[in-house]
């Protein structure tokens, strides 16, 4: 299920290449905005749940997709940019393995734990 999983996400990465690839802008604008969603990391500075909120919101791909198709309807091609952004850095970061985050740690995604187990994760084991 993995693979399917990474395979997904690799086509998704893809199409917001090309999505990218149709608007006016020069290439090195996807290079220098591909890791902005990261933004959402300052939430965790104030606690875990609007640390998750923040990281959840800036990498939900139906969130980028509705600024996508917002951009299309009304024509605003920075609505569009927004979206595509969001979209291919959210299926490189599942490609990495990091989900969506729960409110109670930053390792806790909905595909999984990443990073080294914490004492909490291995009494959960057990």
């Amino acid at each position: 299920m993995k693979t399917i999983l990474k395979l997904e996400d690799c086509g998704i990465l893809l199409l917001s290449v090309f999505l990218f690839s149709q608007l006016s802008f020069a290439w090195w604008w996807f290079l220098v905005l591909f890791l902005t969603p990261d933004v959402g990391f300052v939430g965790y500075a104030f606690n875990t749940k609007i640390g998750a909120f923040c990281y959840n919101i800036l990498h939900h791909k139906g969130v980028a997709v509705v600024f996508y198709i917002l951009g299309t309807l009304m024509a605003i091609e920075f609505f569009q940019l927004v979206g595509v952004i969001m979209l291919g850095h959210a299926a490189f970061d599942r490609l990495l393995g990091y989900g969506l985050k729960y409110n109670d740690s930053f390792h806790h995604t909905h595909l999984g734990y990443i990073g080294k187990p914490s004492k909490r994760q291995s009494e959960h084991k057990r």
